[in-house]
């Protein structure tokens, strides 16, 4: 149960962090309202977050299978 909890921790933990470069974040903190560079931002975050899902999901029905497979082989 540990385990499963750092893991959901270290997902929603890449919720928090800014993804913005240096030049977009000076561009977007000099305009009246931050409601563009909080989009930019979330946009950015949103972005980032795909690959690491597609490449996790991949990665467990990868694990999944082979598992099934190793046990398939060991019963008689």
């Amino acid at each position: 149960m540990t385990r499963f909890t750092t893991y959901l921790f270290l997902l929603f933990w890449g919720f928090y962090s800014y993804g913005q470069c240096a030049m977009c974040r000076a561009v977007l903190e000099n305009e009246a309202g931050q409601t563009t560079a909080k989009g930019v931002n979330d946009g950015i975050v949103y972005l980032m977050l795909i690959p690491y899902v597609l490449i996790g999901g991949l990665a467990f029905f990868t694990y999944r299978h082979f598992k099934k497979l190793s046990k398939k082989s060991k019963t008689p």
